[in-house]
């Protein structure tokens, strides 16, 4: 997008360069140069599941395998009901054998 030198009007762009579409000035332009982009090749990424690491291992029977060892994680609600602040903790537990989570 140009604007004309002469009268600062908008100038349309064609194959010559711009053309002011009031006064007809003319301005001429040429490509310099054209430089391709590649795209890096694809590399690999490892994933770390971080995500039991900040549990801690307990001793808690799963209800639905039977193990005898859970992460343990413990979670604070926030909350406002007619005006009246609440706050309640949440004790949950995930199996690290399947996987299975429960709240105690």
């Amino acid at each position: 997008m140009r604007f004309c030198e002469k009268c600062r009007s908008y100038m349309r762009q064609t194959s010559g360069g711009f053309v002011c579409s009031k006064c007809g000035n003319l301005l001429k332009t040429e490509i310099v140069g054209v430089v391709k982009i590649t795209p890096r090749p694809d590399t690999s990424v490892d994933v770390v599941d971080t995500s039991k690491l900040a549990y801690n291992k307990v001793s808690k029977v799963c209800p639905e395998c039977g193990n005898r060892e859970a992460f343990h994680s413990l979670g604070l609600v926030l909350g406002e009901h007619s005006g009246v602040r609440q706050e309640r903790s949440i004790e949950r537990f995930t199996c690290t054998k399947c996987g299975y989570s429960w709240n105690d």
